[in-house]
């Protein structure tokens, strides 16, 4: 069964994320949660959903942001820095795992962060809740777990193969990250000009560290078949779709599908 869940958008600071209205409403049951700049739309298949993980992923997500703000502010390079950084050792576990999957990456630490806000909350659900499938959904970056093939059309602002394009997540996925970044789409740093660079990884940390990497390395069409070719190093990477202007790249495990 092949359905067309989402536009896969990266961050928008102005515009109210009206693509969420585009989910699939018969496939998940679906709730937002917003605490200062973190809004995350989940969506749990309809047989699983329960009125209480509202109250679990907004006290998970109330949790980790005070627990990362409490600690930049003793250590505030690890905010700033758009270099690989090296945390002290009394961080918290999480702000550790960052700093890893980006050193990885080659960008700094809060690079990561939609990914990690994604996924902490979608294995707070879990471990709360059985769930036979469920999306994350975090400003364009995603940790999923999927049962049943899921199609994700991909949004690359102004490029005329703007939701063209989607990606096809088999069946018996299980959990995966599926992570955008853009340099011509919305307020999140980039030095990149690509119109969308999507990475799916096991990790959705080290997916969006990923996208940000490679996003920061497209600067025209004509680099995008060589930082695909770089990205072949990376075996973590299960699959990538760069998108800039009229030029697309494509790597990876997982099917591409056209639409009309």
């Amino acid at each position: 069964m092949n359905i067309d869940l989402s536009k896969l958008l990266p961050k928008e600071k102005f515009v109210a994320r009206t693509y969420r209205t585009q989910f699939n409403s018969l496939r998940f049951s679906s709730f937002e949660v917003k605490f200062k700049e973190t809004d995350l739309w989940i969506g749990i298949d309809a047989d699983s959903f329960k009125e209480e993980m509202k109250d679990v992923t907004a006290a998970k997500t109330e949790e980790l942001r005070k627990k990362l703000d409490n600690y930049i502010e003793t250590e505030p390079f690890f905010k700033k820095s758009l270099k690989p950084f090296q945390p002290a050792e009394s961080a918290p576990a999480e702000a550790k795992e960052m700093a890893a999957a980006t050193e990885i990456a080659g960008v700094g630490p809060m690079a990561a962060i939609a990914g990690l806000f994604a996924r902490e909350i979608g294995e707070a659900i879990l471990q709360n809740f059985s769930v036979e499938e469920m999306v994350i959904e975090n400003g364009g970056d995603i940790f999923a777990v999927i049962k049943n093939e899921l199609v994700l059309s991909v949004f690359a602002g102004e490029s005329p193969l703007s939701e063209k394009i989607g990606l096809v997540i088999p069946a018996e996925t299980g959990k995966i990250g599926i992570c955008t970044s853009a340099g011509t789409v919305g307020p999140s740093l980039s030095f990149g000009k690509a119109d969308a660079v999507v990475v799916i990884c096991k990790d959705a940390v080290l997916a969006d560290a990923f996208a940000t990497g490679f996003g920061n390395k497209v600067k025209s069409p004509n680099d995008v078949e060589k930082v695909i070719n770089q990205a072949e190093k990376f075996p973590e990477i299960l699959s990538m779709l760069i998108i800039c202007d009229d030029k697309i790249g494509i790597r990876g495990d997982f099917e591409i599908r056209f639409f009309k």
